[in-house]
């Protein structure tokens, strides 16, 4: 069932709530929505596990205000579904820009809730380029970005959809997969680039202590494989899980390697 729920700052996230038992909670990444992880959703119930799938502020069924797409905005709403729910010793699972917002949820909320944290294709600890740290791409590329946003949004999200996978996919599913990014407004879709290009969670690394899992493609053109290093160099108990043959969208390009390896590490 679908709940809407305010948050303290006054603004509505959706969230899908779907089966029963150990609660799966996912942050979906930039710029689409839940919606992203239906054959999680068709799985996690059948296997006896309640999947909590939320819409980030501006994606979605969630309210799109004008600002409010910082990490700490993000992490918020996030918080309120927490809370609504009455979610206990959980499983917090962020993709993508998911990533981040799930590390800074952890550190502000949810270390004494969340039981295992998993890092899916993670945009962390940093998502753009920056002094000691070459990885992913330069924050003149994300200005690029946000620019041609600006100029023709569908044809960016359709460039930007090309680089997510590195096995093929009918077009059918690349077209209802850009029709998930359209749901997103304009200018959340805009300043959450900017959240992307700005934020550095890399000293809040430290704080976590979660067994946590990095699941990563190592065909990853958005996310380099490289942030993995970096992830499990900060986080102490971490582990990688490498996929050989995905990009980005790894729970796409090997969608039963990915489901298994989902249940394998939340029956651990």
């Amino acid at each position: 069932m679908g709940h809407v729920i305010k948050t303290e700052s006054g603004y509505n996230v959706f969230a899908e709530d779907i089966g029963t038992g150990i609660p799966v909670v996912f942050i979906h990444g930039w710029p689409v929505n839940h919606k992203m992880f239906e054959y999680q959703m068709n799985e996690l119930p059948k296997q006896g596990y309640r999947f909590v799938g939320i819409d980030l502020l501006g994606f979605g069924k969630s309210d799109k205000p004008w600002d409010s797409y910082t990490y700490d905005a993000q992490a918020e709403a996030v918080h309120a579904v927490v809370e609504h729910l009455g979610l206990n010793n959980f499983v917090l699972a962020g993709f993508s820009m998911g990533g981040p917002i799930a590390i800074r949820y952890m550190n502000k909320y949810g270390l004494a809730k969340v039981n295992k944290l998993l890092l899916l294709s993670a945009a962390a600890p940093v998502f753009t380029q920056r002094d000691a740290y070459p990885f992913g791409m330069k924050k003149e590329e994300a200005d690029d970005m946000i620019a041609q946003i600006q100029a023709d949004r569908p044809n960016t999200l359709q460039d930007f959809g090309d680089m997510f996978f590195a096995q093929e996919h009918s077009e059918p599913f690349k077209e209802w997969f850009f029709h998930l990014g359209l749901e997103a407004s304009g200018h959340g879709t805009i300043q959450a680039m900017e959240a992307l290009r700005d934020e550095d969670l890399r000293a809040e690394l430290v704080q976590i202590s979660t067994p946590t899992y990095i699941f990563h493609g190592q065909k990853d053109e958005i996310c380099p494989f490289d942030f993995t290093a970096e992830l499990t160099g900060g986080i102490v108990n971490s582990t990688i899980i490498p996929f050989e043959n995905s990009g980005h969208g790894l729970m796409f390009d090997e969608k039963e390697k990915f489901n298994q390896e989902l249940l394998r590490v939340l029956q651990s």
